[in-house]
């Protein structure tokens, strides 16, 4: 890992980073004690209230590294909200609510596809902190439903993936509306052009972190790739989970049409299996996503 260009260590334990004994319970019962190389050099950092900017692979535990100061900052008896992280999809926006509840703090996620009054009402509820797509975090400021003026640390998580889907404009908009903000962080897989403009007007002296994609560091994933005709693509999977006795996989497709057409053919073949893409109601993919989770779903495609 390197640090403002030096190469440090990343080996750290969260009992050895001052942290709360009530943030320290949670994270034990997630089972963590050593802290992943990004964690280890953010969260100093994020403590001192400095701005970041991480470049670190998926995969490498960026959801703590900012949401356990981000946690630590919070007032347990505070009523307003003073975190605030921006994700480009809903799916990721959701994964980080979800990671950041287990970490014992009140969390909102706002996002497009989920009617706004649900939202509106959960607002309403004092979180201390919002996980938004800048999209609809953009509806609620013009609506008035949600105040940004007591937050403190922000956080654009795949910085550069939402940059590059246009949300530009609306990220600096919502920049511009934090007169409280002390630290901004941005994690990326990489460093775009529209990455370092943002770090240029609205960091100051940022700590530049960069985690490696090396064996330490890189999910523990096997690759191996099979040249099949097209028609027998759904076979050479059935017989893939088969032999290899999976118990929930992944499958990615190209388009909705091909999503739909292997579920279905994985279905014929007795296989577990839903399709989620743009065309399905957000309240079905959630409600698959979580039969996934739960493994009641062998294939989630």
């Amino acid at each position: 890992m390197e640090i403002n260009g030096q190469t440090v260590s990343g080996a750290a334990r969260y009992d050895e980073m001052g942290l709360s004994p009530e943030l320290m319970q949670a994270i034990g019962k997630k089972g963590y004690v050593q802290a992943t190389a990004i964690q280890a050099g953010a969260i100093p950092y994020f403590m001192d209230w400095k701005d970041v900017i991480a470049k670190a692979p998926t995969g490498t535990g960026k959801t703590f590294a900012f949401g356990i100061p981000m946690v630590e900052h919070c007032d347990p008896a505070g009523s307003q909200v003073t975190g605030l992280v921006l994700a480009p999809t809903r799916e990721l926006a959701i994964q980080i609510r979800d990671e950041l509840r287990d970490l014992g703090v009140r969390v909102v996620c706002l996002y497009g596809g989920q009617p706004i009054d649900k939202q509106i009402t959960q607002l309403k509820k004092h979180p201390q902190i919002v996980v938004a797509t800048p999209g609809r975090l953009m509806d609620h400021m013009k609506r008035r439903t949600v105040r940004l003026d007591q937050v403190e640390t922000v956080v654009l998580d795949e910085a550069d993936r939402m940059l590059d889907m246009g949300f530009v404009q609306d990220v600096t908009r919502i920049l511009d509306t934090m007169p409280n903000r002390k630290n901004l962080g941005m994690f990326s897989a990489t460093i775009s052009r529209e990455v370092l403009d943002i770090s240029w007007v609205y960091q100051r002296e940022p700590v530049e972190i960069t985690v490696q994609a090396d064996q330490e560091n890189r999910p523990d994933i096997a690759q191996f790739r099979l040249d099949v005709e097209r028609n027998e693509k759904a076979d050479t999977m059935a017989r893939l989970l088969d032999m290899g006795g999976y118990e929930r996989v992944i499958a990615f497709c190209n388009t909705k049409n091909m999503t739909d057409r292997l579920a279905g053919l994985l279905e014929m073949r007795g296989v577990s299996c839903q399709a989620i893409h743009g065309d399905v109601a957000q309240a079905l993919r959630e409600k698959t996503l979580q039969k996934f989770r739960d493994g009641k779903l062998r294939v989630l495609v």
